[in-house]
């Protein structure tokens, strides 16, 4: 039992929670690219993101776990993310960190995703076994070109999210 659920209850929670955190932040962040910056969808976005990563260290595991790892680093990341919009509400160099963290926050998410469904779903799983095979490799490289191209975007962005978030936050 994990906060009272049956773990196969608490597995479809966490899932339902990070699946919500990759659509509100591929929503949030492909509007910023845009010039828009959609405050309550990015609120969304980090608040469900940051509960999948501390969901994530509630299940039973023993010793450290490359699961483990990837949750301490999007913490962190979010952590900064959240410093940068909510503390330093995206003035000057604080707009480049949010972009630059919270595109990494929602790649790590999709990063999880991959993986997942490379071990959970059997046609995915026939065509990378170990996780070590090119069609995975190449998923994850396509995914991080992908990141990489949307964080360029927002960072090219005029300042119109810092408006937007001075008002929304104040």
């Amino acid at each position: 039992m994990i906060l009272g659920l049956s773990i196969p209850a608490f597995i479809v929670l966490h899932v339902a929670i990070s699946l919500i955190g990759i659509l509100a932040g591929l929503a949030a962040l492909l509007a910023q690219a845009k010039g828009r910056f959609l405050p309550r969808i990015q609120a969304l976005f980090l608040a469900t993101t940051l509960l999948t990563s501390l969901t994530g260290f509630l299940f039973p595991f023993r010793g450290f776990t490359p699961a483990i790892g990837v949750g301490i680093v999007s913490t962190l990341v979010l952590i900064v993310a959240l410093v940068a919009l909510y503390g330093l509400r995206l003035r000057g160099r604080a707009r480049v960190v949010y972009a630059v963290s919270a595109t990494a926050a929602l790649w790590l998410n999709l990063f999880v995703l991959v993986v997942q469904s490379f071990l959970k779903m059997p046609w995915l799983h026939a065509f990378a076994p170990t996780g070590t095979e090119p069609p995975f490799l190449a998923t994850q490289g396509l995914l991080l070109v992908a990141m990489l191209i949307l964080g360029a975007a927002i960072v090219r962005q005029p300042s119109v999210a810092r408006k937007a978030a001075s008002r929304s936050i104040a």
